[in-house]
């Protein structure tokens, strides 16, 4: 079964053929406006200066050695240098990468040598482990953007190459040269390196804006790794393209902390956040003192819910749900002022993707006034090939093929995407792009879905994820694992147990902040990982959570039994990848004694 693509909702940016006539456009439309700022805004840079400093680092980088289809390296926390040299180095006529600040030496230094990459930016806190994973690689310069560690350059004193002409080189970028190449996190075995080309990506910017249409008024926050994806594309090439003003966030942690100053107008997050915000919403509607006030909240929470669900399922809202005036009144008294707080109350759009997003949080969030629009993609079809537009979203599903791209589902249910958005191949490897890229140039997703009558997709789960219980039954680990954090806010990772087992158990992490919160309410004087995990009432409400969430799962779904780990998973460690992607494998093996007793009880 094949999907139609999506019709264009328009916009009126145009679009230009490589990332550097993007930016000079850009540059020259909005020379006074801010396109770069920190939190509080201790450091902005205009559009002028903007491209002042990329002539200038461009101009550096050439004195460095580096020529066209050079490969430079970025290790970088969210901040704008972070902009500054990636779009210089496209101006050298170079491909700029950047990579997760979790990887091991042995990581960085594959990672490094499979690029090819000549000089590496960085930070200074990077300084060692990048003076490790150096030997043996084609590196000859390390740059640095916050001072002049031993053995290194800073970005500062970068010393132009007097016969580089900056004009003839970024003119000389083509639509078909490599952009950048995004070095996939990995479940099992080394990292992919994709190569995406200026091409790919202008044919994402565009497709993307016609459904999500931003604008130089609008406002975004960059918190995800750059080495992602979906923060190049959403909070860095769509810049480039329409002015839009780029907040960064170092630290991801702070990012909840740091939206009441940014007020996004375009916010993207991963379902993890999403649970985060729910959670934090629901606390601030019990705090409400006023009773008739939390009555009031509850009433337009739950009009909202019912509203959201009869629109995504097509159907027509009846005479009972449609009491405009008590919900604006409801609104402005309650959620609109939660909203304010958060930070999110001038929130035009906002995206979910990287993972499924349970349908009862993305229903919530809705109800809520924030309208959210889940979609997919991989990083091998340039960030989004699937979205939900802001004015039909259909919740449980990733929404339309977007401009451009054709989808079409094999025998066994595997997710196919052909178009302009999909890459050029993996880097130095055309055993591994052959088998991901058929010879009629479709992309096989290692995802299993399905297609609507609408041309709406909704993702089963990773191919090669299915759980396969004992008496031949499949599962969708994710949908288990979501329908727990979503009524676990205790819960941090959840990893769902059962393949050619008689039925599912769980490992259940704790979420540092809500166990924080736990611990202060309860008076609990140690808040370890291990000593909050071995916790009476904390494995009380964590059961709790999870009877909620077997009752929204089918009876060979639910979480017959679990543990609770004394420790955190953080990402890019041995059970998440940097975006937080469980490594099951690994999860597997490592806690295979916990798994073995859950089954031996």
């Amino acid at each position: 079964m094949s999907a139609p693509s999506s019709p264009a909702v328009g916009t009126s940016v145009p679009i230009a053929d490589t990332m550097c006539a993007a930016f000079q456009r850009t540059a020259a439309r909005f020379p006074d406006g801010v396109a770069l700022r920190t939190p509080g805004s201790t450091m902005t840079v205009t559009w002028q200066r903007y491209a002042e400093e990329v002539r200038r680092i461009a101009a550096g980088l050439a004195g460095l050695g580096v020529r066209r289809g050079d490969t430079v390296a970025l290790m970088l926390t969210n901040r704008p240098e972070f902009h500054l040299v990636d779009t210089a180095a496209l101006h050298a006529g170079a491909t700029p990468f950047s990579m997760y600040q979790t990887l091991a030496v042995e990581q960085l230094a594959y990672v490094l040598r499979d690029s090819g990459a000549r000089v590496v930016v960085c930070e200074r806190r990077f300084a060692d482990v990048l003076r490790a994973a150096t030997p043996g690689t084609d590196v000859a310069h390390l740059v640095c953007v916050d001072g002049r560690p031993e053995g290194m350059t800073e970005l500062a004193d970068l010393e132009p190459d007097p016969d580089f002409d900056f004009t003839e080189s970024w003119r000389a970028v083509r639509p078909d040269d490599v952009l950048t190449v995004i070095y996939t996190s990995g479940t099992t075995g080394p990292p992919k390196g994709v190569e995406l080309t200026h091409a790919n990506m202008a044919a994402e910017v565009a497709a993307t804006l016609d459904v999500l249409p931003v604008t130089q008024e609008d406002r975004v926050v960059s918190y995800l790794p750059d080495a992602h994806v979906a923060n190049r594309w959403g909070a860095h090439y769509l810049s480039l393209h329409t002015g839009m003003q780029i907040t960064t966030v170092a630290d991801a942690k702070a990012m909840i902390a740091a939206l009441p100053d940014v007020r996004p107008t375009f916010f993207g997050a991963v379902p993890q956040v999403w649970y985060k915000l729910k959670a934090a919403i629901e606390g601030a509607l019990a705090a409400e003192r006023s009773p008739v006030k939390r009555r009031l909240a509850a009433w337009a929470v739950d009009v909202g819910g019912r509203t959201v669900r009869l629109g995504s399922a097509g159907q027509p809202v009846p005479a009972a749900l449609r009491q405009p005036q008590r919900h604006r009144l409801a609104d402005r008294l309650v959620l609109a002022k939660v909203r304010a707080t958060l930070g999110l109350d001038q929130v035009r759009v906002a995206a979910s993707g990287a993972a499924p997003i349970a349908p009862e949080a993305l229903e919530f969030v809705l109800a809520l006034g924030i309208p959210v629009c889940e979609l997919w993609g991989m990083s091998e079809t340039s960030a989004a090939a699937t979205m939900n537009p802001p004015d039909a979203i259909r919740i449980g599903t990733v929404g339309r093929p977007v401009r451009g791209v054709e989808l079409r589902l094999a025998e066994d249910g595997e997710l196919l995407v052909r178009g302009p958005l999909v890459m050029k191949g993996y880097r130095n490897d055309p055993v591994r792009t052959a088998e991901a890229i058929d010879p009629e140039g479709w992309l096989h997703t290692g995802d299993i879905a399905t297609i609507d009558d609408d041309g709406y997709v909704r993702i089963i789960d990773r191919k090669k994820e299915l759980i396969i219980n004992a008496a031949g039954k499949n599962m969708s680990p994710t949908a288990i694992e979501n329908a727990v954090k979503v009524a676990c806010p205790l819960a941090g990772s959840v990893a769902a147990i059962g393949d050619d087992r008689p039925y599912v158990v769980a490992l259940v992490t704790l979420d540092p902040d809500a166990a924080a919160v736990h611990a202060a309410e309860h008076g609990l004087v140690d808040r370890s990982p291990a000593a909050l995990a071995a916790d009476p009432g904390v494995r009380t409400r964590v059961a709790e959570g999870i009877r909620a969430a077997n009752e929204k799962l089918s009876r060979v779904e639910q979480v017959k039994k679990f543990a609770i780990l004394p420790t955190l998973w953080e990402p890019g460690g041995d059970e998440l990848t940097p975006t937080m992607k469980l490594r099951r494998a690994p999860v597997a093996r490592k806690y295979a004694d916990v798994i073995d007793q859950l089954y031996a009880e």
